[in-house]
């Protein structure tokens, strides 16, 4: 379902199917409590919290992008040289991802918190251009407004 609002198609929150909605609110997990704990412990367990964010994002950061390589294929399955540029596209999470677990810790989980903004926006994108589903759009800003915030916390906690 969608909300006419001013002229533009906007996601309705409740749109979003049960199964994707709970089970990405249990992949958000994790960043709301490590970011939590980087605020509580700030002293002999930081690096492994560090570590343990800084994985996770990468992992989750890689999902996405395999999220948009899936996206790609089922779109263009007619025309393989309209691929280069979505395939292309969604590997670029998978590297950034890889490169933040080389980063010293704060700049490497400042690095995955503009990469999941970044994405995030291009998940709405896809949304709203209908190469994703509607629902996925809004679930994406819903999670990103999560997660994003998180690693800020971890960054700086």
């Amino acid at each position: 379902m969608s909300v006419v609002q001013a002229g533009k198609r906007q996601a309705d929150p409740s749109s979003v199917p049960f199964a994707p909605a709970l089970l990405g609110a249990l992949g958000a997990v994790p960043f709301v409590a490590l970011a939590a704990a980087a605020v509580i412990d700030t002293g002999a367990l930081a690096p492994a919290i560090t570590f343990a964010v800084t994985s996770y994002g990468a992992v989750i950061l890689s999902f996405l992008g395999g999220v948009q390589w899936g996206l790609a294929m089922g779109k263009q399955r007619d025309d393989p040289p309209g691929l280069a540029v979505p395939l292309t596209i969604s590997v670029i999470p998978s590297l950034v991802a890889w490169a933040a677990l080389f980063l010293p810790d704060q700049p490497g989980v400042l690095v995955l918190a503009a990469a999941f903004a970044v994405v995030g926006l291009h998940d709405m994108w896809a949304s709203r251009r209908a190469a994703a589903p509607e629902w996925y759009g809004t679930l994406r800003v819903w999670l990103s407004s999560i997660v994003v915030p998180s690693l800020l916390i971890a960054a700086f906690g």
